[in-house]
């Protein structure tokens, strides 16, 4: 992988990051978090600032389209198909996501569980300190 290469992150692999209920699963998501996350009003804000500088996808009729076009040739559920065409819309390389098979290809899209494997598996640098 190179400094370009772009990743789309499953919601499920952030909420991971803050559920004690599930041990296991929020330390490796943590592992792949830039940092441990917490649920004090500070990190909370910290956290909706971090997020708000990540890249969203709008939603449109032509993503809508492209969902169906997944449920027909993958075939996934129509909020997958979702989830892969916004990883297309972003042009991202990488979908970190535990709901798909891992390595599995969709396109120019490739799928990574985070959860069973570590950052610099997949080639994620360490986070810069801010």
């Amino acid at each position: 992988m190179n400094d370009v290469d772009r990743f789309f992150v499953d919601t499920n692999i952030v909420l991971y990051s803050v559920d004690a209920a599930q041990p296991d699963k929020q330390r490796q998501a943590r592992a792949n978090a830039e940092r441990k996350l917490r649920l004090e009003r500070r990190v909370a804000r910290e956290l909706v600032a971090t997020l708000g500088e990540w890249q969203s996808v709008e939603m449109s009729l032509g993503l809508v389209q492209r969902a169906w076009h997944w449920m027909d040739r993958a075939p996934v559920a129509y909020w997958d198909g979702l989830i892969l065409a916004a990883a297309e819309q972003a042009g991202c390389s990488w979908l970190l996501s535990e709901d798909f098979q891992p390595g599995r290809r969709y396109g120019a899209v490739t799928v990574i569980n985070p959860l069973l494997r570590r950052p610099e598996e997949f080639g994620l640098k360490p986070a810069r300190r801010r």
